[in-house]
């Protein structure tokens, strides 16, 4: 089967999250992707649990398909050991901060000489330039800084986490792949590579477009939690069911709210809900707490109302929907188990057979390979 990338070779300096699920993305489109690792440990995502047979499930699908070289890049001759793999490779994508890889004599301009048309991906929290260059910092400070956290934060007494890794993801890794495709589509234009700073800091400002247009541009508060799409209206919100699950009503438009009153019976002179928005987002979780989550869900169903039940990550795996989709069709070997490999924003079109299982490299398991 051709690939989109199945002549691009990638080598990955990354670690943790972003960087690898970027490199993850490319190998799934058929790229070689083969990671330089520190000997005896390897990348810090190898120590994570949970484990299967002392095998890390999130270094497992995070890495799935990849090749694994050890080699102490601060060790004398290191840097010159990987010379033929540098003037041959396509993409370097490292996550150190900056100036790290200029030390170790990795750095764009030492790597462009030779060669030239590298595309040359630095992933770092706040950019390569700029007075907090050098800051360490992980998802949590980066949505913090970008404004996004002050939006749905929780109270002051119960602070409350984000809810997905937005900076690591959103601002690192989806960032990281678009700039790749782009400058290897330039580079069929130019023949010439680029360094591409990636800041995870601000890939997520996108995340929170909305709050950019009213809170910056035109200078409006946004109250923490009190906004239209974080809850500060009655129609866009979360609700406890009596079983403790929650109904995520998402009934922004006027049609999808007055199906969703009509569901919960709610009396005709709360439904304008921004007459008093207290009282109507009070009666509606009134109602909607005395029951159960299965007695809801049956008629958010079939009110078609853009209300839903919220599902634990095992009852979303377990969807019909996704199944149907063959989501989690895909398996990746972790020891001699096969688990779900994770789910990417690739189409099928482009990706590998759904029956391939390639498991994540040993440490090390292609240094004999490439003579190291």
């Amino acid at each position: 089967m051709t690939q989109p990338l199945d002549d691009i070779l990638v080598l990955d300096f990354s670690t943790l999250l972003p960087g690898p699920m970027a490199t993850l993305m490319l190998a799934e489109a058929g790229a070689e992707v083969i990671k330089l690792e520190r000997p005896g440990s390897g990348e810090d995502m190898r120590l994570t649990e949970p484990m299967i047979e002392g095998r890390s499930l999130g270094y497992a699908i995070l890495n799935r398909g990849k090749k694994s070289i050890a080699l102490d890049l601060k060790a004398e001759g290191a840097v010159a050991s990987l010379r033929s793999l540098i003037e041959k490779a396509d993409v370097i994508v490292e996550q150190f901060r900056p100036g790290v890889m200029e030390r170790l004599g990795l750095g764009y301009d030492a790597v462009r000489t030779l060669n030239s048309k590298i595309i040359y991906c630095s992933i770092t929290g706040y950019g390569q330039s700029g007075p907090k260059r050098d800051v360490a910092g992980h998802d949590m400070n980066y949505v913090g800084d970008a404004g996004v956290l002050s939006l749905s934060s929780g109270s002051v007494d119960s602070p409350t986490a984000p809810f997905g890794l937005i900076a690591d993801i959103g601002g690192g890794t989806y960032p990281a792949i678009m700039n790749i495709l782009l400058a290897l589509r330039q580079r069929d234009k130019t023949e010439q590579g680029v360094h591409l700073d990636i800041a995870m800091s601000e890939g997520a400002f996108a995340f929170a477009y909305w709050a950019h247009a009213k809170g910056v541009i035109a200078g409006e508060p946004i109250e923490n939690g009190g906004d239209r799409l974080t809850g500060g209206r009655a129609r866009y919100r979360l609700y406890s069911a009596s079983d403790g699950r929650q109904v995520a009503v998402g009934a922004l438009e006027q049609k999808f709210w007055d199906a969703f009153c009509n569901v919960i019976d709610l009396p005709r002179h709360l439904r304008d809900d921004l007459a008093d928005p207290a009282a109507t987002k009070a009666e509606v979780a009134r109602r909607i707490v005395v029951k159960p989550s299965a007695h809801w869900a049956p008629l958010l169903e079939a009110a078609d109302c853009c209300c839903t039940i919220v599902k634990t990550p095992a009852e979303a795996a377990a969807d019909p929907h996704f199944t149907a989709r063959d989501t989690f069709g895909r398996v990746v070997s972790v020891g001699g188990e096969q688990v779900p490999a994770l789910p990417l924003p690739i189409a099928p079109e482009f990706r590998g057979a759904v029956a391939d299982s390639r498991a994540a490299p040993d440490l090390g398991e292609q240094n004999t390979e490439f003579g190291l």
